[in-house]
């Protein structure tokens, strides 16, 4: 009668392969890239930013340069910020609707990675965007006004459009805050757009109310599409206010969005 073969000792010790930030940060960046609504909407943020440059600089070239060229190259960031929000709400969005949500917290469980690393990405994705527009913006308006940009002064010339850039930036970031919050494309849309179109028009109208409701319309400064204002207007100098409502702005939602997808199933 032959013995049995022991039979073998199972491991011990697990070695579970938990992904790198950097892994993250490469599947967010192909999920990002290969939707088409990345490529729609980055098309029509520089579509329109450049459109509107050129038909500035016509209108100042016929007007004796009513408008100022770095002007000509942040104005439109009254318009294409509604397009960068949408961007960042459905970024998110997309995955609640198909269930990837569920796949990506699967593959990641720290959920506080996979919102850093979706808004660093998305938030480079418009940076490099906004520079591009900027840079074939300069050269279609260039021969249309008289001057150029003056780049011995950074104040009247870098400086705003750094903080142009940085505020697209912060309008996709609050579109993707509030994309996590409420977590329908619908809603976080209509909340992204009510934060940055709605709301400043709504709150304008309380200066018509008297001295009693004055605080209201003083506070439209601190929205974000008044502070983006300030801050790329040529030659200004009290930044800081602006500054710090901007970034408040786009950390507030996302931070609540963090919060929620912590405390909610996906």
């Amino acid at each position: 009668m032959t013995a049995l073969a022991p039979a073998p000792r199972r491991a011990t010790h697990a070695h579970p392969h938990r992904l790198t930030f950097g892994h993250i940060l490469r599947s967010e960046t192909i999920k990002v890239l290969t939707l088409r609504s990345t490529w729609w909407s980055l098309g029509l943020t520089a579509a329109m930013s450049l459109s509107i440059s050129f038909l500035l600089a016509l209108a100042s070239n016929d007007n004796g340069g009513m408008f100022s060229p770095v002007m000509i190259l942040v104005a439109p960031i009254q318009f294409t910020m509604l397009v960068a929000g949408i961007f960042g709400a459905i970024v998110i969005t997309g995955e609640y609707s198909t269930g990837m949500i569920r796949s990506t917290l699967t593959a990641e469980p720290r959920r506080g990675a996979v919102v850093l690393a979706k808004a660093l990405v998305i938030s480079l994705v418009m940076a490099v965007t906004t520079v591009l527009t900027y840079v074939v913006a300069a050269l279609i308006t260039a021969p249309l006004v008289s001057g150029g940009l003056d780049w011995s002064e950074p104040a009247s010339s870098l400086l705003p459009l750094l903080f142009g850039v940085a505020s697209m930036v912060a309008f996709t970031l609050i579109g993707l805050g509030f994309g996590f919050l409420i977590r329908n494309g619908a809603g976080a849309i209509a909340a992204t757009v009510g934060v940055l179109f709605v709301l400043p028009i709504v709150m304008s109208l309380f200066t018509l109310a008297g001295e009693r409701w004055a605080w209201i319309s003083e506070s439209v400064a601190y929205l974000p599409s008044n502070a983006a204002t300030t801050l790329t207007t040529a030659g200004a100098t009290d930044l800081s206010g602006a500054a710090i409502a901007l970034i408040a702005w786009a950390v507030v939602p996302l931070t609540l969005g963090w919060a929620t997808l912590r405390l909610r199933d996906a």
